[in-house]
């Protein structure tokens, strides 16, 4: 069966704006749509999808318990964790892991207001355009406005949670014994900030499309009253 989003999708799309103003849709006993309603709705719908987006990941083990989020040592590490664990060091290397993970964990949490800033500047035609557009358009669209904002915040704030947790201690830590080998002659910057910011935007955009995904598949899951008036079953 053709999903609510779909209709809805189709509908929008051979309707010109100022008809939709006051095009009437049954719902039931709702009354009629108009654009500003069903912007609304989309605009709900993608609050409630980058909230959970966030609230997966801000969470003990949201980046650490995930065999697609969890972070390891950076690749220009790799060589150093062979040769420490070579040479049994593995528990220092395995802080280090979880510290940088735990960092990460605690850094998403400054993504939401970003997002909500970025929805709440979200014009009708913009809501409007995300549910005529590509099946990503969602999350193209949040690239686009929240990308540079992100890793601007997420910079000072990753590094701060990462000291927090102590992650900057243990691969500095890592970093340090492996440089100071007589062997080592290639020495490795031990900044983690830039790499772990990095992976957190990669990892939350990520959400951000499977929550997409979710939004377009299964419109009744929306709980909020205009969210059941834009996305009811009855009449499409």
């Amino acid at each position: 069966m053709k999903t609510i989003l779909f209709t809805f999708l189709l509908t929008i799309s051979f309707i010109s704006c100022d008809t939709l103003k006051q095009f009437p849709v049954s719902t039931g006993n709702t009354g009629i749509i108009t654009e500003a309603e069903a912007g609304q709705g989309i605009k709900e719908a993608l609050a409630q999808g980058v909230t959970n987006a966030v609230l997966n990941l801000n969470k003990t083990d949201g980046f650490f318990g995930s065999e697609f989020y969890k972070l390891l040592m950076p690749p220009d590490a790799q060589k150093v964790v062979n040769t420490l664990n070579s040479l049994g060091m593995n528990s220092l290397v395995d802080k280090a892991v979880l510290a940088i993970n735990r960092g990460a964990e605690d850094a998403v949490g400054y993504a939401k207001p970003i997002f909500v800033d970025a929805i709440k500047q979200m014009t009708v035609m913009d809501a409007l355009n995300i549910v005529k557009g590509q099946k990503d358009a969602a999350t193209q669209y949040f690239k686009e406005k929240t990308t540079q904002k992100l890793i601007a915040a997420f910079s000072p704030s990753v590094k701060n949670s990462l000291d927090k947790v102590n992650a900057t201690k243990y691969y500095g830590e890592v970093i340090t014994t492996y440089n100071n080998f007589p062997t080592t002659f290639k020495k490795i910057n031990p900044d983690l900030t830039s790499y772990v910011v990095g992976k957190a935007v990669d990892a939350l955009f990520d959400q951000v499309a499977k929550e997409e995904a979710n939004i377009r598949a299964n419109p009744l899951a929306r709980t909020t009253d205009i969210l059941k008036k834009v996305f009811a079953n009855a009449g499409f």
